[in-house]
């Protein structure tokens, strides 16, 4: 019995250190054989389950009943994918590097999630071997990011003229951008559809833009040959509309629904929403930009917490970085889509005093009520990394050049004015999503919050970055 135990030990400890070897070499294998055939369609439909993360643990709950054979989880089109290939329930509806190296080592990189069609950072890259596909999938195994491909529409008010790009794909036509794969829980509570907004059709519902969407990605990431039935897309949709996942646990304080606290997808999935609620410029706001009501409600019992133990002590960190997140005063200066706009005494709101919630409002969710895109500056050109693409853009009237590593919104618009613009997303399921922002330039919460204290001089102490940082793993 020991021997067995030791050599399934042996085996565990090999899959890791060659998993490690995979991520510490650049994905260089030793040897090459023939890739296995593609991994079946995923299995049954996912019902109500909890997993562990980085900071404790998370569930999911499936509002919808069963959804077995649902087209969510089906191939539909050439390449084996599905949309569960990029949205997995496991992996918190969406698709982490931790998990996405597991896979490409499980498959010697022939799982269709590393598909060339935009699952490696230029689709004429060679992926002949596992090394070289490794190479080339270096972004999605990393970052999780999936390259996208689009063309500014003919009436842009700007021209691309030159794109540096370290893996090809230097198009200035057809210009190739990389994203986060978002999550596909806790949809209810979106106000824009895709980090650019490009889903999201003109008076239409967000069902209605996540339908348009489903066809799109079978066609595109699929690579099916026509738009699937009306019937099916429905289908599909229905799917996203009914998972609501949340934080369940802290590794600390233990359960976030104890003591009166509304940690869980439970609470989240019975929380209403509305287009436009809470909206810190609101008619009745009394203090333009911030919210009239506090973005989020969830650990206001235990505020009182007062005991010394680890567990009393964590839960009055979350508590306290919850309050930090409605309250601190935050001086909003430079962020397209909110200091360009005019307040309805006709002055412009080149500085707004607000809070963490001015952009992120909508109650105990955290994304943004109505359908406003900003750019707080993380596609500059000064943040970018060697692995990501540089563009140049022409202001084609003035003459001003820009340069960036993701034009964002601009790219659908084709205004000049949105370059650099990209949704708020929703701030429930933190903890088991990393890297952040639509790039992945920020590995850890803490990232985000020193590029935020950096971007907004927030002046945090030690310990109320610490709170924060409890209260975001919290979420």
């Amino acid at each position: 019995m020991s021997l067995i135990r030791i050599s399934r030990n042996a085996e565990s400890v090999a899959k890791s250190l060659a998993v490690a070897a995979l991520c510490a070499s650049g994905y260089a294998l030793a040897a090459n054989p023939p890739p296995p055939p593609p991994p079946p369609p995923a299995g049954p439909a996912p019902g109500s389950a909890t997993f562990p993360d980085p900071a404790g643990a998370w569930s999911n709950l499936n509002a919808g009943g069963a959804l077995a054979g649902n087209p969510f989880f089906v191939p539909l089109g050439s390449n084996g994918r599905s949309c569960a290939s990029c949205h997995v329930e496991s992996d918190a509806w969406t698709a982490t590097p931790p998990n996405l190296q597991r896979r490409f080592q499980q498959s010697t990189g022939a799982d269709p999630v590393f598909a060339s069609i935009d699952g490696t950072n230029c689709p004429t890259l060679p992926i002949a071997t596992a090394a070289e596909h490794a190479t080339a999938s270096s972004l999605l195994l990393t970052k999780g990011l999936i390259r996208v491909s689009l063309t500014p529409p003919a009436s842009a008010q700007f021209a691309v003229t030159d794109v540096v790009n370290p893996y090809g794909c230097t198009s200035t036509t057809s210009v190739s951008v990389y994203r986060r794969i978002l999550t596909t829980a806790n949809l209810k509570f979106v106000s824009t559809v895709m980090w650019d907004g490009r889903e999201s059709l003109s008076g239409a519902s967000i069902p209605t833009d996540l339908i348009h969407q489903a066809g799109t990605a079978a066609t595109t990431h699929e690579a099916a040959s026509a738009v699937p039935a009306a019937a099916v897309l429905r289908a599909m949709e229905l799917v996203e509309s009914v998972q609501f996942a949340a934080q369940t646990a802290d590794g600390i304080a233990g359960s976030l629904s104890a003591a009166g606290a509304l940690g869980g997808p439970q609470n989240l999935a019975s929380q209403l929403f509305a287009t436009g609620a809470n909206d810190p410029f609101g008619v009745a706001v009394p203090t333009p930009g911030v919210p009239p009501n506090a973005a989020f409600t969830l650990y206001t019992a235990w505020d009182t917490v007062s005991g010394k133990d680890p567990v009393s002590l964590r839960r009055a960190s979350i508590a306290r970085g919850e309050k930090i997140f409605n309250t601190r005063p935050v001086k909003i200066t430079g962020v397209a889509g909110l200091n360009d706009q005019t307040a309805p005494d006709g002055q412009m709101r080149s500085v707004v005093v607000g809070t963490c919630a001015t952009c992120h409002d909508t109650p105990n969710a955290g994304s943004h009520s109505l359908a406003i895109l900003m750019d707080t500056g993380v596609a500059d050109a000064a943040r970018r990394t060697s692995d990501m693409p540089l563009l140049t853009l022409i202001n084609i009237t003035t003459g001003a050049t820009l340069q960036t590593s993701d034009p964002g919104l601009a790219l659908t618009t084709g205004q000049w004015a949105d370059i650099g613009k990209f949704k708020i997303p929703t701030l429930r399921l933190l903890a088991p999503r990393a890297p952040y922002f639509h790039d992945g330039s920020a590995a850890t919460l803490d990232a985000v919050l020193n590029f935020y204290e950096k971007r907004f001089h927030l002046g945090l102490a030690p310990q109320e970055h610490a709170d924060l940082l409890a209260f975001l793993n919290a979420l």
